[in-house]
């Protein structure tokens, strides 16, 4: 369990898979400790699941075993006002979180019961009345249900009228990525005190770093002398599908490198939808538009990137808006088969020219 320091007030425990998992219910929890919840509350961290976890099938039974009298002793020792325990409709979370909430509720404290996805309750144990019948009574025991769509709503309202079941959208902190070597000149160090700063304005931003380099020990300790442990992750070297689906997940494509030529990584991030923060420097300035695709601003300058990642954060529409742009601009000026047919032309006229001098010396 996360701690919540010295900081006093009323303590809520938040249940959920290990924060730096590959999870959206880790994204939900890692926005809400940076949140403004953080400041009404002293928010904790119980983690439950096996996302995240590097276990065998009996470290993971012994887990399950021991993990619902830790939180019965987390309950006990710091006496929460509210257990958030996140969750989804899927058999294996659900028997799991249901002894989760039997705890809590034996203790006394008040449950808000989030679900994440799964199935719709009418359809979750098929045409079993009896288990439907048990299901109903398990989902009267929390406080309150927060389901994530309109359609959830509907369903969870006529299976458990009498429940108190609210819609709360997901809301994510602006996913920015650094893709590329980690060296000194390209400009991490500045990207990492910008992030920090704009964070201790009020925007909610994380930052994905992808690559290796010689940097990388001194950046590590960088994100823990700047405060920003749970906002910076370090992916490594990735490749293939899982480059693209880190693509994907961003927002923003942040490249604060003090030279460069035509980074390949902005195009791949332009194309795959990302918007830009990025230096004007090399080919930048000719591949991205200001206000169109992103934001460009000096090298070595971290007020600039804190500020252009408060606007971007700030501004979904405008992100929607920029990511369909630059999606357009690489379709059509830098598309692979763009530069096939312009390196074509040019190998075409190279041969012609030496063609024609070999005609002209016989």
């Amino acid at each position: 369990m996360a701690a919540g320091g010295l900081k006093q007030g009323p303590v809520l425990l938040l249940l959920g898979p290990r924060l730096r998992a590959v999870s959206g219910v880790s994204a939900h929890l890692q926005t809400l400790l940076c949140s403004r919840l953080a400041e009404e509350f002293v928010l904790e961290h119980f983690q439950i699941g096996s996302e995240g976890r590097g276990e065998s099938r009996a470290a993971r039974w012994l887990r399950l075993l021991l993990s619902p009298p830790a939180l019965a002793a987390a309950i006990r020792a710091r006496r929460p006002v509210l257990v958030h325990l996140n969750t989804s409709l899927n058999l294996r979370a659900f028997w799991r979180d249901v002894v989760y909430l039997i705890v809590a509720r034996l203790h006394g404290t008040r449950v808000l019961y989030q679900v994440h996805g799964g199935a719709l309750p009418q359809a979750f144990f098929g045409r079993s009345r009896l288990l439907r019948a048990l299901l109903r009574r398990i989902l009267a025991l929390p406080d309150a249900i927060v389901v994530l769509a309109e359609s959830e709503l509907a369903a969870y309202r006529r299976f458990v009228p009498n429940q108190r079941i609210t819609l709360v959208p997901n809301a994510g902190p602006l996913a920015l990525l650094y893709l590329g070597r980690l060296a000194r000149e390209k400009g991490l160090y500045e990207l990492l005190q910008g992030l920090a700063t704009a964070r201790a304005r009020g925007a909610l931003a994380r930052l994905t770093v992808v690559g290796s380099g010689p940097e990388e020990a001194q950046l590590r300790r960088a994100v823990v002398n700047l405060g920003l442990n749970g906002a910076v992750f370090f992916a490594g070297a990735v490749f293939g599908t899982a480059k693209l689906q880190l693509l994907a997940d961003a927002d923003v494509l942040v490249l604060p490198s003090y030279s460069e030529g035509l980074p390949c990584a902005l195009l791949e991030g332009m194309a795959a939808g990302t918007a830009v923060i990025a230096t004007r420097v090399g080919a930048v300035p000719d591949v991205v538009i200001p206000g169109l695709h992103g934001v460009l601003v000096p090298p070595r300058d971290m007020e600039a990137i804190a500020q252009a990642i408060s606007t971007l954060a700030a501004d979904r529409t405008g992100l929607a808006r920029m990511s369909a742009a630059c999606r357009c601009r690489v379709a059509a000026d830098y598309s692979v088969e763009r530069l096939a047919r312009s390196l074509g032309d040019v190998y075409s006229g190279l041969l012609a020219t030496r063609e024609s001098r070999q005609r002209a010396a016989a």
